[in-house]
């Protein structure tokens, strides 16, 4: 047995480790293929966490563009990271650190700045061991209270960026008891023209994964359909694995539905048999029915919600996406959600608005497309439409109250307009004398005040809640006064900072400066989103 080192290994803990890396392509989807994992253990008894490694040199996501890399998801500590936690949280049903995203400039900036503090006492510092030395340290550190620790590196093997990663990976394997740690590789498996799914691509990415000294212990093969026996029994052949090891994870109509696929396929029986806890306490505990309860839900009723928003990327607004399905699976209603570009609507919604029965307008940054994003908001405020309104949509709720109702001519976001005669939003007073753009803006979990007797107070059920923010600007309080007088209610505050607002003689008019949406759980929906719903579905009702 390895001793403990200054890596931080310490081999009384008896934790396990799922590696989970990709092949061939991209966007397989080996992130769920290890939500979906972990799902399956967790509702086995087991506690179990996540680390997400990204190799690219940001610190963190918060300064990326969503049309490059999709939503930038926020966590609890205001940690800002690739939105694969998102699913991670959503899955497990847990709360995430920053310390559970791992990225090559987060690593590179400790070591050299370590390096520069003397730390390494002359050494030459090198990528190994120092760089592996302290993304392992990382890994266990953000796996401490937990059974089962689950570590998707993010890339395809192969990817130079990611080189440093699997060689932390394969000392990982060294220093830990080998019935403590279970690799998964999740590759592509296509068809040919003729219709015979080939194993070729498999072979490579195993091929290229070996020669880097990483076995996998699992492969898990993404097609549209599941895998033959014979492409099963080839993969297991070339790629040194039993037949039984080879999981088959093919095309299904909803990402929820993976982990009951997978548990189909005896994948969770696999990996409690590898790591021989098929007999412990844990996996003797009454197995959790509640996520396959939950995801199977029948609908009752269907809705069409308009997310109007300018980023043409469906990852863009993911958590949003998910956060009305949740509420769907919870008032077992199917909410039909489509993207419509608030560029198109600036200068009126030209009838694209007509047909939905609900408003969502979402977050975003710059002034491209905010026009048509007040333009949606008017049209539902004055046709009694249920809207939504998320950070920047919330701001632009004001925006648009401002102009319309107050009669404030070019009323504007001060971040957006800087020439506007009416700064209905400006920017937050810590903001002011900040350089630096990545993780200043005020982000994380925050605690909002909740007005007795509005529409906040009965869909949170109390007079407080703490959601995530992701926000440098917030609504004037020299406009606060005159705003409420025209019959803007702000339902939620915390201190002179305006959370919510609301319109209490709209069927649902509701609008949050944080993002509900990454709170929201299938087993437990977000309460602005399920009184979004409600509302609409009382409106159809009237009509």
């Amino acid at each position: 047995m390895p001793t403990e080192s200054d890596t931080g290994y310490d081999p009384s803990l008896g934790r396990k480790f799922i590696f989970v890396t990709g092949g061939v392509m991209s966007g397989l989807g080996k992130g769920i293929t290890a939500a979906s994992t972990g799902r399956l253990l967790a509702n086995a008894g087991f506690d179990v966490t996540a680390v997400k490694i990204d190799p690219y040199l940001n610190v963190d996501a918060g300064t990326m563009n969503p049309f490059q890399h999709g939503e930038v998801y926020v966590l609890k500590d205001g940690g800002e990271v690739d939105l694969d936690l998102g699913n991670y949280e959503r899955f497990l049903d847990i709360d995430m650190t920053f310390d559970h995203n791992v990225t090559t400039g987060k690593v590179y900036e400790h070591v050299i700045s370590k390096e520069r503090a003397g730390d390494y006492l002359g050494k030459t510092v090198q990528i190994i061991p120092h760089i592996t030395d302290d993304i392992k340290r990382r890994v266990r550190e953000a796996a401490e209270g937990s059974d089962v620790c689950i570590v998707e590196v993010g890339g395809t093997v192969g990817d130079i960026e990611g080189m440093p990663f699997l060689e932390a990976l394969r000392q990982f394997a060294h220093e830990e008891d080998e019935d403590d740690i279970l690799f998964t590789h999740v590759t592509l498996v296509p068809y040919s023209k003729n219709g015979e799914q080939k194993t070729k691509p498999t072979q490579h990415s195993v091929k290229e994964l070996r020669s880097i000294g990483l076995q996998p212990d699992i492969l898990v093969g993404r097609s549209p359909d599941p895998l033959d026996a014979e492409t099963r029994e080839k993969i297991a052949l070339f790629c040194d694995v039993p037949v039984d090891a080879v999981f088959s994870n093919p095309d299904v109509e909803d990402i929820y539905h993976v982990p009951l696929m997978l548990e189909e396929e005896g994948l969770d029986q696999f990996v409690l048999e590898h790591f021989g806890l098929t007999e412990s306490a844990a996996s003797e505990a009454e197995y959790d029915t509640t996520w396959r309860e939950t995801v199977t839900r029948e609908t009752e009723d269907e809705v069409s919600v308009a997310l109007v928003g300018k980023y043409g990327l469906e990852d863009a607004y993911i958590s949003i996406h998910e956060a009305l399905k949740h509420a769907g699976l919870k008032r077992h209603t199917a909410v039909d959600s489509h993207w419509i570009h608030s560029e198109q609507l600036a200068d009126g919604h030209d009838g694209r608005l007509d047909d939905v029965d609900g408003i969502v307008v979402p977050g975003g940054f710059g002034a491209r497309g905010t026009e048509g994003k007040v333009e949606a908001i008017r049209y539902a405020r004055e046709n009694n439409v249920p809207f939504l309104g998320l950070c920047l949509g919330f701001q632009m709720a004001v925006v648009e109250y401002a102009r319309n109702v107050l009669g404030l001519a070019g009323a504007h976001s001060a971040e957006l307009d800087s020439e506007t005669p009416h700064p209905v939003i400006d920017l937050l007073p810590e903001q002011k004398e900040l350089d630096d753009m990545g993780g200043t803006m005020r982000l994380g979990t925050h605690l909002t005040e909740i007005q007795e007797g509005t529409l906040a107070h009965e869909l949170y059920n109390g007079t407080t809640c703490e959601e995530r923010h992701r926000h440098r600007y917030e609504v004037n309080p020299d406009y606060i006064d005159d705003l409420e007088e025209a019959g803007l209610v702000f339902s939620g505050t915390s201190g002179r900072r305006m959370e919510i607002l609301e319109l209490p003689e709209h069927p649902y008019f509701f609008g949050t400066q944080f993002h509900p949406e990454f709170r929201s759980r299938p087993t437990r929906a977000s309460p602005p989103f399920v009184g979004f719903l409600d509302g609409i579905n009382a409106t159809r009702g009237d009509n």
